[in-house]
């Protein structure tokens, strides 16, 4: 699933991210994370699904405009999600 995601609008750390369908889901940005040249978001989907963590490599169009692009390789979800845990061991309890 290669989904495509831009920015609609963004207010106090929150996200309004419409995807390939026209479905806008609102997201808590939680930190940006470089990775062998490439930029990651972390994210958070606010309402009943709160506390899941989503990972979108940005992917720059223009000077003004990112498209997000979901991740299907494990190794590279796992590898940005520990930097993301490192970061915040101290601070965020993470479930196993």
């Amino acid at each position: 699933m290669d989904m495509e995601q831009e920015i609609m609008q963004e207010e106090d750390n929150l996200l309004t991210l419409t995807d390939e369908n026209g479905e806008e889901t609102e997201f808590e940005y939680l930190d940006s994370v470089e990775y062998e040249g490439a930029e990651y978001l972390i994210l958070t989907p606010t309402g009943e699904e709160s506390g899941q963590v989503v990972i979108l490599q940005v992917e720059p169009v223009d000077e003004e405009t990112e498209n997000y692009l979901a991740l299907e390789d494990e190794a590279l979800l796992n590898a940005v999600y520990a930097i993301f845990r490192e970061r915040y061991k101290d601070v965020l309890t993470f479930e196993d």
